[in-house]
């Protein structure tokens, strides 16, 4: 009885030891740090080409659809989602819009998380137009900033910061500016405000796998 019970303890712990030093599955792991050399160089200002360490989210400061100031103070300690769209767009900012609301569905009561949409048209998307179309779309204040502001200082941020700008896809809108944000990338940003990854907007498998990976941030 005696040998019974030691063979027992021995395989007791051979598989202990086996589970904690088996290596963890590639989804449990959070994704790793995105530089500007790990990116398309299409998406990426001249300046900037070649850096592959210490990248961050410039500082900003634009207005939200409660003409409330969002800065990078805000974001501060957070893990937050980033994304460029327009109000009247009638393409694939509505799809991107209902994706972005499984996002936030999954963390609405995660004060850790953000969401910061930057309007890509800044000249039609007044304040009281980004509340009109957050009261529209189901936007739940201070979990979701529509952000509007300074259109030049908006386009450097996805330049600069955000990656999300090839020169092919500048479009005419037909107001004379072919300077023209058009993207589906949500970008995932951690609470050091390094990016952590690029997902279609318009993919929901892909939106899924960003709800997976915003919580292992938020755990990290």
């Amino acid at each position: 009885m005696r040998y019974l019970f030691l063979l027992i303890f021995f395989v007791f712990l051979v598989a202990l030891g086996t589970y904690i030093l088996s290596p963890k599955g590639a989804d449990d792991k959070p994704p790793g740090v995105l530089n500007p050399n790990d990116v398309n160089p299409e998406l990426v200002d001249s300046l900037l080409h070649g850096i592959g360490h210490g990248h961050k989210i410039q500082n900003f400061q634009f207005v939200n659809q409660f003409g409330e100031a969002i800065t990078h103070k805000t974001v501060q300690g957070k893990v937050y989602v980033a994304d460029y769209f327009f109000t009247t767009c009638g393409s694939i900012c509505p799809i991107m819009t209902g994706q972005m609301k499984r996002v936030q569905a999954a963390f609405l009561n995660n004060d850790d998380f953000l969401i910061l949409s930057h309007t890509v048209w800044p000249e039609v998307d007044s304040v009281p137009q980004m509340l009109s179309y957050a009261k529209e779309k189901g936007v739940i204040q201070g979990k979701w900033h529509l952000l509007t502001g300074d259109k030049e200082k908006l386009y450097d941020l996805a330049r600069k910061s955000y990656f999300v700008l090839k020169p092919a896809e500048a479009e005419d809108v037909g107001d004379g500016n072919s300077d023209f944000i058009h993207t589906n990338n949500f970008v995932l940003v951690d609470r050091k405000r390094q990016i952590r990854g690029y997902y279609d907007g318009t993919d929901s498998t892909e939106v899924s796998k960003l709800i997976k990976d915003i919580e292992l941030l938020l755990r990290e």
